[in-house]
């Protein structure tokens, strides 16, 4: 199904994407679960970096180290759980990730040295990234073809309610009982992997694959051979541009916490309304990007989002007035943010389904890496209080400019643009 067929069928129809999705609503459940519990553990650092530091006696940027060493860990963790995903399946891979990022998110809190953490981030990431590549292919292939943008963005609208209510949890706890404790908090995400094991099917694309490779087998035909991944141009495109997007979403959000404690003054409970504007603002942007997507196609809400980007970013870090800060920071989430809702459907088109859940992984590995690069050369450039915001503020507007430009680029192929199953969904 073309885009513009797509476009009409959902003008046309008589359901929204949101009532079509209620079928599958575990798995689309489990998939917002699965990023929300990711993002409370992950931004849980974000918040407690200039605690970390005093504790440790490092700064900001040595602590940026730790930021990578988390996003290498990502990387494998994509690369990895996408090849788990592809042989073994979705479901089983899924429930892996969470197990794992729950129990080295509640070891953070019992490093005590600046080389475990490091080395605790870095498995942290392995399951980080695991758990979102498994719950991507396994959404992306359950849902019917129309609503794929939508389901993407109420997954990923999951971040942005973990981020909130870490701020909320950081501003009970961490003035009165510790960073630490934040930590043990993130053990709680294992819960999830019983609500997966019992509410949520496998994909029925890769239950297919399978079926078709097992009667080969009963039928003593030559078993087919092992799919190989191919780096085509949509594969290329697809690297490159979660490469820069991650790059700048991480100069945009990691330090924001930091900048405003630091450069604005704010206490650990004044954080928490910047931050919570900027949560209701992407939560309200990804569904808003998933809807418009499903009526102008992804390419052009993409744009569009950059655009604001650019225009918000000096306001959302260094505005002179609080009304302007909160402001900027409602109306960069919901730019920012909603660019990452229709992630998980753009990445799935690049890359046919016996090699998708480890091409998406794979592309959002290297995008890990490009997130690692911000957390590190932000700082690093902007080691003061002062220079920070600027530094983070260059960097957003020069990959803003080269996401975009790849994002117009229009590959020869794209492998998944009509997704197995789409003449059933549609």
């Amino acid at each position: 199904m073309t885009d513009a067929t797509t476009r009409s069928a959902v003008s046309t129809s008589s359901q929204g994407s949101l009532v079509a999705l209620l079928p599958y609503w575990q798995v689309t459940f489990a998939s917002f679960l699965g990023w929300f519990l990711d993002a409370f553990d992950q931004t849980t650092l974000m918040f407690t970096l200039p605690d970390i530091a005093h504790d440790f006696g490092c700064t900001i940027a040595d602590l940026g180290a730790v930021l990578m060493g988390q996003s290498i860990g990502r990387a494998v963790g994509n690369t990895g759980w996408g090849w788990l995903a592809d042989r073994y399946g979705r479901k089983p891979a899924f429930m892996l990730g969470v197990v794992w990022f729950a129990v080295f998110s509640a070891m953070t809190g019992l490093s005590h040295h600046f080389y475990v953490l490091m080395a605790v981030q870095f498995l942290f990431g392995i399951g980080f990234g695991g758990e979102w590549t498994a719950s991507a292919a396994l959404l992306m292939e359950s849902v019917p073809a129309w609503t794929r943008p939508m389901a993407s963005a109420l997954m990923m609208s999951g971040y942005e309610v973990g981020y909130f209510v870490a701020a909320g949890v950081q501003a009970l706890i961490l003035p009165h009982y510790g960073w630490r404790v934040l930590f043990f908090i993130g053990l709680a995400p294992a819960a999830l992997a019983l609500f997966i094991r019992i509410g949520v099917p496998e994909s029925p694309v890769w239950l297919r694959n399978r079926e078709e490779r097992l009667a080969g087998k009963q039928h003593h035909t030559a078993p087919p051979p092992r799919p190989k991944f191919r780096l085509t141009g949509a594969a290329l495109q697809a690297i490159a541009f979660m490469s820069f997007l991650e790059f700048q979403k991480a100069a945009i959000y990691t330090y924001y916490p930091t900048i405003l404690r630091g450069s604005h003054h704010l206490t650990q409970q004044a954080v928490f309304w910047p931050v919570t504007l900027y949560c209701i603002g992407s939560f309200g942007g990804k569904v808003f990007c998933g809807w418009l997507a499903e009526r102008f196609g992804e390419v052009r809400v993409m744009l569009s989002a950059l655009v604001v980007v650019m225009l918000t970013i000096w306001p959302f870090l260094s505005a002179p007035t609080w009304t302007i800060l909160l402001t900027a920071a409602f109306v960069m989430g919901a730019a920012a943010s909603g660019i990452f809702a229709l992630v998980p459907h753009y990445l799935a088109q690049r890359f046919p389904s016996d090699t998708r859940s480890f091409g998406m992984g794979l592309g959002y590995a290297l995008g890990s890496i490009g997130q690692g690069m911000a957390q590190k050369l932000v700082p690093m450039f902007g080691p003061t209080i002062l220079t920070l915001p600027l530094s983070a503020e260059i960097f957003v507007l020069g990959t803003s400019v080269v996401t975009g430009a790849i994002a117009l680029i229009r590959p020869k192929e794209l492998p998944g643009e009509h997704m197995e199953g789409d003449e059933k969904a549609s």
